[in-house]
């Protein structure tokens, strides 16, 4: 499996300098059950990374992630990000694999939880789980964990197949399945 890295701020009610913005969330999302919403949607969960491509230098290139014609947010290098990170107290410090054939569920990396698989649309900016306003026809918010995300991999598949059958002409229907870890010292 790659690994792609990245750092994403938080969301939740702890988090945020008012509950009312988490409050206002949960009401539109009805995901009553989060704790906390681990997203790489990068309107819900900032993206803390900050690049500057006019000052990059040739090697650093290697480091960045381009799918296509989208830069994804993510990073081949554990360092890079550690050190292109905005200063944040907490944020989420994120291992991803994209398109995982094996049950990230059971894989083990040292120092990360899994956290749950993501679908991100196909320009890497918005999740079809947490903002999009539900897809009722294709699942349910119970079938959503705490962290906005889908526990299991046959699970996240499935809704990927059918988010696209039932929603043909949505964009964030069409989707990547993505495998998330969350470090559990850095960032928290």
């Amino acid at each position: 499996m790659d690994f792609w890295y990245g750092a994403r701020g938080t969301f939740g009610k702890l988090f945020q300098e008012t509950s009312k913005v988490w409050d206002n969330y949960i009401e539109w999302s009805k995901l009553n059950h989060l704790t906390e919403l681990v997203s790489l949607d990068s309107g819900l969960n900032e993206d803390l990374v900050e690049v500057n491509f006019d000052k990059l230098e040739i090697d650093d290139w290697k480091f960045i992630v381009i799918d296509g014609s989208f830069q994804t947010g993510f990073y081949t290098s554990f360092d890079f990000v550690l050190e292109n990170i905005k200063s944040k107290n907490k944020f989420n410090f994120l291992a991803v694999v994209k398109e995982p054939v094996e049950k990230c569920e059971l894989v083990k990396l040292n120092d990360f939880e899994f956290v749950g698989y993501e679908l991100l649309d196909k320009d890497y900016s918005t999740s079809a789980l947490s903002n999009c306003g539900g897809f009722d026809e294709t699942f349910l918010p119970k079938e959503i964990n705490q962290y906005g995300l889908i526990n299991n991999h046959e699970k996240a598949y499935d809704i990927r197949k059918r988010l696209f059958e039932n929603n043909p002409e949505e964009y964030h229907a069409d989707c990547n399945v993505i495998a998330v870890w969350r470090h559990k010292i850095i960032g928290r």
